[in-house]
């Protein structure tokens, strides 16, 4: 943004050369002048002078060879001091004309200002902003997980898909980002042009949006936070499948195609461990003390330092160890290529359940959980940042325990 000149004006005096009087000025410093590239000093005299000028012995101004000159006393006001009652009030004249012009340029620069912020505003607001939002995903939360980019770039690709691959930031006000909220309600998912995304996915790429729209805000491109004006799309608490112990024992003695599957898979459910972190899991990350086995490790998802005790038989699905850097579960592929041998070894273990890799975690907590450990310390084990989202296991528990409560029924029971 272009600095203010800051122009001051100044009352001065100049000397008349054969009299002992004094002409007074105007002079504003400094002043851009059309035509001069450099700041210039203006003078403006006022046809007035004075004879009393009450000087300050202790301030030299000009010194020459054949004479000292000093500055004039000035009062708190800054008004130059005279000795005659008629030369005070000229100098009261000159500083009231000084305040006029000295108003005259804070509102030019005021002015000017303003224009080169409302000329900087149209600038921003013809610039493209699903540009803006692509270089967000890559420039501020290039070190964020995989899965938080892939719902970046998935809402810009549904936001292309409503406005097409140009948008101006003129163009998004409050109507239009109620209109995209609309739309990611009844859009298409992307593997199934047949079937409508779910509302939590439409929750979390219209919340992806509304960061998107926070950091221009902050950014400069909006004047307003449009964000905040706009609610959010609820987000449906989701029913979390998981495993009952019979039926992990159950798949325990159930073959599956893929051994380093078998086993990743009842490690989560032994551990609580996403796929990402087993994915990339090495032998240097498990230790034993005190004959406790250990894993220390990065979450992939949340960047978090974990530390997580493990029990023997999780241990054991790990395998011969290998070395330092050598992979746990050496050969274990992304979900997309485990999910035709997951539904295969989950189906000839008799469970109907719809069942993903994920739900072993969903086991993990629900079983620990279900077996009296505390809410908090299955927080910690699941690294969780905030127990909150452990909580939706807790319902599952409690769904669970009203059923058992039905279970003895009494016949004729007098009511």
């Amino acid at each position: 943004m272009k600095e203010l000149l800051k122009t001051k004006v100044t009352v001065r005096l100049r000397k008349a050369e054969f009299r002992r009087e004094w002409f007074i000025y105007l002079e504003s410093y400094p002043v851009m002048v059309q035509g001069k590239n450099d700041p210039q000093r203006i003078r403006e005299y006022l046809n007035r002078s004075v004879t009393t000028v009450d000087f300050d012995k202790k301030r030299p101004a000009r010194t020459t060879q054949n004479s000292v000159s000093f500055k004039p006393k000035r009062d708190d006001n800054g008004i130059i001091v005279c000795k005659s009652e008629n030369d005070r009030e000229t100098m009261f004249y000159a500083d009231s004309l000084r305040k006029l012009r000295q108003r005259e340029y804070d509102n030019i620069e005021l002015y000017n200002e303003l224009d080169i912020i409302q000329q900087e505003e149209k600038e921003r607001s013809q610039e493209n902003f699903i540009r803006y939002f692509d270089l967000l995903v890559n420039k501020r939360h290039k070190n964020n997980s995989e899965s938080i980019q892939v719902n970046w770039y998935r809402s810009i690709e549904f936001l292309k898909d409503f406005g097409g691959e140009k948008i101006m930031f003129s163009q998004i006000n409050t109507k239009f980002c109620e209109n995209f909220k609309s739309y990611l309600l009844t859009a298409k998912s992307g593997s199934n042009k047949d079937a409508i995304i779910s509302q939590n996915t439409a929750s979390t790429y219209f919340s992806v949006f509304k960061a998107a729209l926070k950091e221009a805000f902050i950014d400069g491109y909006f004047t307003i936070d449009i964000a905040a004006k706009v609610k959010s799309i609820p987000h449906e608490e989701s029913r979390r499948e998981y495993l009952t112990l019979e039926e992990l024992n159950t798949l325990v003695e159930t073959p599956c195609e893929l051994d380093v599957l078998k086993r990743a898979a009842l490690f989560s459910a032994l551990t609580g461990l996403r796929h990402s972190d087993i994915q990339k899991l090495t032998w240097n990350e498990i230790s034993i003390e005190n004959n406790q086995a250990r894993i220390n490790f990065t979450q992939k998802k949340t960047k978090g330092v974990e530390y997580m005790p493990m029990s023997k038989q999780a241990l054991q699905l790990c395998g011969e160890s290998g070395g330092p850097t050598d992979l746990v579960f050496k050969d274990l592929t992304n979900p997309a290529w485990i999910s035709r041998p997951l539904k295969k070894w989950i189906e000839s273990a008799g469970i109907t359940k719809k069942i993903t890799f994920h739900n072993f975690r969903h086991t993990f907590a629900t079983l620990q959980l279900s077996s009296g450990t505390d809410i908090y310390t299955v927080s910690k084990m699941l690294g969780h940042t905030n127990v909150k989202t452990t909580q939706v296991y807790a319902k599952v528990v409690d769904e669970k325990k009203n059923e058992a409560s039905k279970a003895i029924q009494l016949k004729n029971l007098q009511k």
